[in-house]
């Protein structure tokens, strides 16, 4: 006996879901009603509904309450989607959105096959990507701290004269600052230190990052992008830990297309425009990745610390990093002579590095054992 599907969508909060029915047919989708947002709720919601006959398929919105209510709902044997709230159609003229309205709606695009799922990481690497996000997090508190210490001491004329900041003769130069006033000598004393502290954290998550990446399964794939020049721990681990198995996509242009890295279009007819990239995608690894191409705007070259990290890994991985390595640099320096803008050059360098990237996770990627 074949079973009928019914679609469930889940409005999910905080502290509570809204739940919508959709049955299979044209039949308008049902409000099943509110419930508490705990996996006891849960676990009676699913019972109730499936009554052996019934092919129970939920859905609900990726948010910020993360991925427990579907790793909840798989265990149990059910099949969830979480779907990109971005590419959920929505009518032009709705101006009233309210839970129910949303549960409703949930159910009856995903019936439809009109909602898109977004991948899912597991628990392993969530917990590499919380770790990574965390860093970066600090990192942008750090950067924060730096500039309100420099515009304290721009306001009261204190500029240092040095090469660069942030050196250790820069730090002997802040050493030597003193003010008149003692509330003045305070608050400066406190940026210093939340500049320090800000410092030492980040210093402290790098280092829990690197013994993170002995225990990972996909360190193999991390340590073959380290290969490429401006490509460290953090930036390789960066991209792993935000795209996964990065072997799921079948070219590098889907990659590019993931993270928001293709042009945007508006054409019709014989009219085509182009703009700028998309910026659809995940914005940490397109971070990443505008940091490390500029490092592709000096010659090619081998570097005695590019190739310890190149060594740790197999001859074909470093055939690519090489290639890499010319294409880019030549890449840069052709674009740069055309007179386009510097903004503009980095971000191709940084596609088309993103592009060798799935080229060397294609060699590295651990293989599954049937």
């Amino acid at each position: 006996m074949r079973k009928s599907t019914k679609v469930v969508a889940l409005e999910q909060h905080m502290d509570s879901i809204t739940v919508a029915v959709a049955g299979p047919g044209r039949r308008a989708p049902e409000l099943y009603g509110d419930m508490p947002s705990t996996p006891e709720a849960v676990s009676k919601l699913a019972r109730r509904l499936d009554d052996g006959n019934t092919r129970l398929r939920f859905c609900y919105e990726a948010g910020p309450c993360g991925y427990g209510l579907y790793r909840q709902l798989t265990q149990m044997g059910y099949e969830c989607s979480v779907v990109a709230p971005s590419l959920s159609p929505r009518r032009p003229g709705e101006r009233i959105k309210t839970d129910r309205r949303e549960a409703l709606r949930l159910a009856r695009q995903h019936r439809s096959g009109d909602l898109v799922a977004v991948w899912v990481p597991d628990e392993e690497q969530e917990v590499i990507r919380d770790l990574v996000r965390c860093r970066e997090d600090f990192k942008h508190a750090e950067r924060r701290a730096r500039q309100r210490l420099n515009s304290f001491l721009l306001r009261h004329g204190r500029v240092y004269s040095g090469r660069s900041r942030w050196t250790k003769a820069h730090g002997h130069w802040l050493e030597a600052q003193c003010f008149g006033h003692a509330a003045q000598q305070i608050v400066f004393q406190e940026y210093v230190n939340a500049v320090c502290e800000g410092t030492r954290l980040v210093e402290t998550l790098e280092q829990d990052m690197t013994q993170a990446l002995e225990d990972w399964s996909l360190a193999p794939v991390v340590r073959g992008l380290m290969a490429l020049r401006g490509v460290g721990p953090v930036v390789a681990m960066t991209v792993v830990a935000e795209l996964g198995d990065i072997t799921r996509f079948d070219s590098p242009k889907q990659l590019t297309a993931y993270i928001g890295q293709v042009p945007s279009e508006h054409s019709s007819g014989r009219t085509r425009r182009q703009g700028g990239i998309t910026k659809t995608g995940n914005g940490h690894v397109r971070w990443v990745l505008t940091e490390a191409a500029w490092s592709y705007r000096l010659p090619a070259r081998k570097t005695k610390h590019l190739q310890r990290q190149a060594e740790q890994t197999s001859e074909t991985v470093q055939a690519i990093a090489w290639k890499a390595q010319k294409r880019l640099c030549g890449r840069y320096q052709h674009l740069m002579q055309r007179g386009k803008p510097t903004g503009k050059v980095i971000t191709a360098v940084a596609r088309e590095l993103l592009g060798f990237m799935w080229a060397i996770a294609w060699e590295t990627m651990p293989r599954k054992v049937a």
